[in-house]
């Protein structure tokens, strides 16, 4: 989770929302993101989309067996539904997203009852932390009053 808070400050070096996510395949880190949605003009490019692409370009397969994802906060509908679509088998998140997130809060994608495939989820690893750059970046937007 470390190295997920590590990416999600490189978000907020161009002032993209602080989201980091890294995925790991045997103790080795596979893929890993970081929000980019500002800097590219792209509204798929969540930490943990990016970080799924590299884990299935760095395997060479479209199916994450055995692959955990560690996201500094709670998934979107659009990444939880990724995720579940690559057969992600474990997700590790850090804080929750009580507007958005698809892995409980609001919604959960992960372990809805009619899809073909279940992610396990664990939460608040390092919560703390990511709530700290999430609180800390809408502060400075809301002080410039910036809207994102």
């Amino acid at each position: 989770m470390r190295l997920a808070l590590e990416e999600a400050a490189r978000a907020a070096e161009h002032d993209d929302v602080p989201v980091g996510a890294v995925a790991v395949l045997d103790g080795q880190v596979i893929g890993r993101g970081h929000n980019r949605r500002e800097v590219d003009h792209d509204p798929s490019a969540h930490a943990e989309m990016i970080a799924l692409r590299e884990a299935s370009h760095a395997i060479r397969h479209w199916r994450l067996d055995g692959v955990t994802l560690y996201s500094t906060l709670e998934p979107c509908a659009m990444c939880a539904g990724a995720m579940v679509l690559a057969r992600l088998p474990r997700l590790v998140y850090a804080t929750a997203d009580p507007k958005a997130g698809a892995a409980g809060s609001v919604l959960d994608v992960l372990n809805h009852p009619m899809l073909n495939h279940h992610v396990v989820v664990e939460r608040g690893l390092m919560a703390d932390e990511a709530a700290a750059l999430l609180v800390s970046f809408f502060a400075r937007l809301r002080a410039e009053g910036q809207r994102h």
